[in-house]
């Protein structure tokens, strides 16, 4: 069969290429952190052995273990990177990262079990502490995870390069505002709906006050239903006295002081932030905070104990830290897990794709949508129709979902006609 991509192109080889938009930046961040795990790690365990201080050796060791869960999301990456246009997987390579963050969820749930069952037996059976030694350790592994998690958080975003996302979960064009040249300057027109209906604003970027030139906006739709926007000050930017309606998809036209010009609004629909998310270099991220925060326990433990002498704020310590773990631990596995499982990642897109669907008398007969990798959905569509439609037809309908990035449609005609792209 020829696939029909989602830009309505025609290829016999369609790119099954579904890593997230920053999927190089981070497998550059997660090396950086190994590497800095690794010098560290080798440090305190030669430090160790030289000092005869078997605390730093230890510690030494648990770096080790740090250092093996990031490689484990750094090798998701390069792996991911090198045969994301593997033919043998037939969706690309986009869930490795899921299955990575998945993996290192588990080990992270291992690791809360062992915490907590140590520092569950030292409640019973205390052991002495080292102050002297524990200390300085617990300190400089704070500082190396402090350090981890900003190399792996710097300049994260989710990834989505289609717009900024507001209340309905669509943007208009790139950046929802379209720059436009007025008399005597530029100014920046906008469809606002922040808290409020929707209206348009215009806001002077270069020239005189924007309230000084008569302005008035008409739309006009796809199916040449015409609507006029009058402006009013509103102290620093014109706003619409009228509410848009939806959908937002319209070309208008700005009357300013005489002179027209002509901007046009596209409407897209994205999926949430969730379905947008690099679970790899979340489950990396956590690795680092899990850390970080079982060393900010440790540390106060170990000064409430060594100032007051409660031996037993040491394991306290440990149990609050396997406890916040296993949660973290557990919200990696049930997000990954559902990814893994083909879990309809995004029910309002699921739904909104019925609804347009249906909306003029057709029947949606199946749908199957799931996650490729971060900002990538696939989708199989069956349509039932009386009407004499192909494939093309749905797959311009569901243009504004840029976030199919796979998308199969079949059609069946009532009278039993299959057609399929």
């Amino acid at each position: 069969m020829v696939h029909v991509d989602n830009s309505g192109s025609l290829s016999a080889l369609h790119s099954h290429r579904f890593l997230g938009a920053g999927h190089a930046k981070s497998e550059r961040k997660s090396w950086a952190v190994i590497w800095l795990c690794g010098v560290m790690m080798i440090a305190e365990i030669v430090g160790g052995l030289l000092f005869g201080s078997i605390a730093l050796v230890a510690d030494g060791l648990h770096m080790s273990t740090h250092a093996g869960a990031l490689l484990l999301a750094a090798l998701a990456y390069t792996y991911a990177r090198n045969h994301a246009d593997d033919p043998r997987f037939t969706f690309g390579t986009g869930k490795l990262g899921d299955l990575a963050g998945f993996t290192s969820a588990i080990i992270l749930a291992m690791i809360a079990l062992l915490i907590g069952y140590e520092a569950a037996s030292r409640i019973f059976e205390p052991v002495p502490i080292h102050f002297r030694d524990a200390i300085p350790i617990a300190c400089l592994g704070l500082v190396v995870n402090i350090v981890s998690a900003w190399i792996l958080s710097r300049g994260d975003h989710h990834g989505h390069s289609h717009g900024r996302p507001h209340g309905h979960g669509h943007t208009h064009n790139e950046d929802g505002r379209q720059r436009i040249e007025i008399p005597s300057g530029s100014a920046v027109l906008e469809i606002f709906e922040d808290g409020v209906p929707p209206r348009f604003r215009l806001h002077r970027e270069i020239g005189p006050p924007i309230h000084e030139i008569s302005t008035a906006i008409e739309t006009v739709r796809p199916d040449g239903a015409r609507q006029l926007f009058t402006m009013r000050d509103r102290g620093g930017y014109l706003e619409s006295i009228e509410e848009i309606p939806e959908p937002h998809e319209f070309m208008a036209r700005v009357h300013v002081a005489g002179e027209e010009r002509t901007v046009v609004f596209e409407e897209h629909e994205h999926v949430h932030e969730g379905a947008l998310r690099d679970n790899n270099m979340r489950s990396a991220v956590i690795h680092v905070m899990a850390d970080a925060t079982v060393s900010v326990l440790v540390i106060v433990g170990l000064l409430l104990a060594r100032a007051f002498g409660w031996i037993w704020m040491d394991p306290l310590a440990g149990i609050i830290g396997a406890c916040v773990i296993a949660s973290w631990s557990y919200g990696l596995i049930h997000d990954t897990g559902a990814i893994l499982l083909d879990m309809n990642p995004d029910r309002r897109m699921a739904d909104n794709l019925r609804r347009m669907i249906e909306a003029e008398g057709d029947t949606l007969g199946d749908l199957h949508l799931w996650r490729l990798g971060p900002g990538h959905l696939g989708a199989i569509v069956s349509v039932i129709t009386k009407e004499l439609r192909g494939p093309e037809y749905y797959r311009a309908k569901l243009a504004r979902f840029r976030d199919l990035s796979h998308l199969t449609i079949q059609v069946e005609q009532s009278t039993g006609h299959l057609n399929v792209g």
